[in-house]
């Protein structure tokens, strides 16, 4: 059994562009489509006593998840989209000490049959610790290839790119 330190906030929310948290403020100019606070854990910290890089992936994965899930439910199923490219750009050392960070995603680009996410990850503080692109391609079940964008899909996709 593993000890839990308190966490502050809850999970994935949609946030209104250019929003603000109330109490622990995080700044970011990236226009918001989804966020989810992450507390970072005892098992994320290498001998360096830094957040190991290959954690990162996971802190965007977990944001990347939930937005898709709510992006699609009701539409389409989640697991029909498979992560094709992501790219980090490592800006700042997280440590256990940050005790959590908040994780963004924001839709940038709609193609065929593919979408473009910029991602970060940011401290308590509002300092940017990763930048990050992804892209997510649509998947045929059962072929395993891409596939275009449902109509549904896009219309959800695009509805998500709209400031509330």
């Amino acid at each position: 059994m593993t000890a839990r330190r308190r966490t502050k906030g809850g999970s994935g929310q949609k946030v209104t562009p250019g929003a603000r948290r109330v109490g622990a403020e995080v700044r970011s100019s990236l226009p918001v489509a989804h966020e989810k606070r992450i507390e970072i854990r005892w098992r994320d910290v290498d001998a360096y006593q830094h957040v190991n890089n290959a954690v990162y992936a996971t802190y965007l994965e977990e944001c990347r998840d939930e937005w898709i899930d709510r992006l699609l439910d009701g539409i389409g199923e989640p697991w029909d989209w498979v992560l094709a490219r992501v790219a980090i750009d490592f800006r700042n050392e997280l440590r256990l000490e940050h005790q959590w960070v908040v994780v963004r995603c924001s839709l940038e680009k709609i193609g065929t049959s593919s979408v473009t996410l910029a991602e970060e990850v940011r401290m308590e503080d509002g300092t940017l610790a990763a930048g990050a692109e992804a892209v997510l391609v649509a998947r045929d079940r059962e072929t395993g290839r891409s596939r275009p964008i449902t109509d549904a899909e896009r219309e959800a996709l695009e509805r998500d790119r709209q400031p509330v």
